[in-house]
């Protein structure tokens, strides 16, 4: 290939990740064409009622500053400073995810910020086409072929594929039919159905906008987002079995019954939940592993294609940005594909499970802890260990949220941590006389700063 020639690339799915990682490759000069099986949903609008409201974090606005889309995405997200839990009896109650409003997350709705990306992906020089599904891939040929939707396929030459087509991707299916990549997927018990809050009649927040809203249960639990249009965004998440669950709430009505019961003061606000909850699909919760991420030089998975996680730590859409961020670097930095293709999965995928873990082990912490006055305590205890030890002790979701260090290094950091918040505060229903010299030298000595950890 010439030098002046620039390099190809060849995208299936034109989501979240498939449209910034498009743009960061068009904007290093390379050719980039992206398949995607839906219409363009900038002309037939965007389908709701499936896809749980994302969090922005630091990783993820760290890719979006790469592909100089910031501030064009961030024109459209809300502010959260913390969860804001609702107990049963209405009492509400904040808890600061950071110390401050330098650290907190961002909830913004994926049909918006996909139609954003995909503009920013076409300025930059890819060519998206849309109504495009990947039938088949003759990866010794490197032919792959796109069905229409209208009975046509059409055969397309490519010199590498790369997944970006999400938890379903035909293309991991198309390289399992030729390699075996380890695939399995682990369902939760739980599934989830999405409801709104619209507006009020002013037009205002109907809640405190600049909050995760969380009602914990137990078992269960529901949570809002806050939208840009001063909606929210409402995902019950439930036991496909049991009471309550999905095999005993089968519809608008069960539900609502379920909710006058459990989440009383969210019935006020969603006005259609009988009908948002026959009419929305129930979700599924999954994580999908895989021995094997890529085929030599001729494709790889990165996103949800390779490692769908639940959505507890919101961190899918971070991970996802990382990763293109590290394939567009591994691409740059080595003209061996296969090469620039293990490199990346060698540097990720560690990184994708831990935060795997992480997700699964966040889930009971939202529906079971966050208003447990142990947890409350332990807590209390990491935020003055981070005041004494801004360097060494890191609160978890400042390492997971606010930073980009390694997610497996965050979840080792983490454990360690836990331990200790648990061992100090066993017994204790205050910090009142706890033994802060002790607890110094455990920190001193568990925890190296986390510059070294890094390194």
């Amino acid at each position: 290939m010439g030098t002046d020639t620039p390099r190809h690339i060849t995208l299936i799915g034109a989501g979240l990740a498939g449209a910034l990682l498009a743009t960061l490759m068009a904007r290093a000069g390379w050719r980039v064409d992206v398949f995607e099986k839906r219409g363009d949903p900038r002309v037939q609008g965007y389908a709701g009622g499936r896809s749980i409201n994302l969090a922005l974090t630091e990783r993820g606005r760290h890719a979006l500053r790469m592909a100089d889309a910031d501030d064009a995405v961030m024109r459209q997200a809300v502010m959260m400073r913390g969860r804001m839990v609702h107990a049963l009896d209405g009492r509400l109650q904040l808890q600061r995810y950071g110390r401050d409003d330098a650290e907190v997350i961002w909830s913004i709705h994926r049909g918006d910020l996909n139609i954003t990306l995909l503009d920013l992906a076409e300025q930059a020089g890819a060519n998206i086409h849309f109504d495009r599904r990947l039938d088949a891939v003759d990866f010794d040929a490197r032919i792959a072929r796109f069905a229409d939707g209208q009975g046509g396929l059409h055969p397309v030459g490519f010199t590498a594929l790369v997944g970006t087509d999400g938890a379903g991707s035909s293309l991991r299916g198309a390289m399992q039919q030729r390699e075996e990549l380890g695939e399995r997927t682990e369902f939760l018990d739980h599934s989830y159905k999405e409801l709104e809050i619209p507006p009020s009649a002013d037009g205002a927040f109907m809640m405190e906008p600049n909050a995760l809203h969380i009602w914990p249960r137990g078992h269960y639990m529901c949570i809002a987002l806050p939208n840009d249009e001063r909606t929210f965004t409402v995902t019950l998440f439930l036991p496909n079995q049991g009471d309550p669950s999905f095999a005993s709430v089968r519809n608008g009505r069960e539900a609502k019954a379920l909710f006058l019961r459990d989440f009383a003061d969210a019935v006020p606000l969603i006005p259609e939940l009988e009908r948002d909850w026959d009419a929305n699909p129930t979700g599924l919760l999954a994580t999908l592993y895989l021995d094997r991420w890529h085929l030599g030089d001729r494709a790889v998975l990165l996103g949800d294609a390779a490692h769908a996680m639940v959505p507890f730590h919101g961190q899918g859409m971070n991970c996802a940005f990382e990763d293109c961020v590290s394939l567009a670097h591994h691409l740059q930095a080595s003209s061996d594909l296969a090469q620039a293709f293990a490199a990346f999965e060698a540097e990720r995928k560690p990184n994708a499970l831990a935060i795997q873990e992480m997700a699964l082990e966040n889930y009971v912490e939202m529906r079971d802890k966050v208003d447990d006055s142990g947890f409350l305590l332990q807590r209390e205890l990491e935020l003055a260990l981070q005041q004494r030890h801004p360097q060494r002790f890191v609160p978890h979701y400042a390492m997971v949220s606010f930073m980009r260090i390694p997610y497996a290094v965050a979840q080792h950091r983490s454990h360690v941590q836990r331990d200790l918040l648990v061992r100090h505060t066993a017994g204790r229903t205050s910090l009142e006389g706890i033994d802060w010299a002790a607890i110094d030298a455990d920190v001193h000595a568990l925890l190296p700063t986390l510059e070294d950890a890094v390194a």
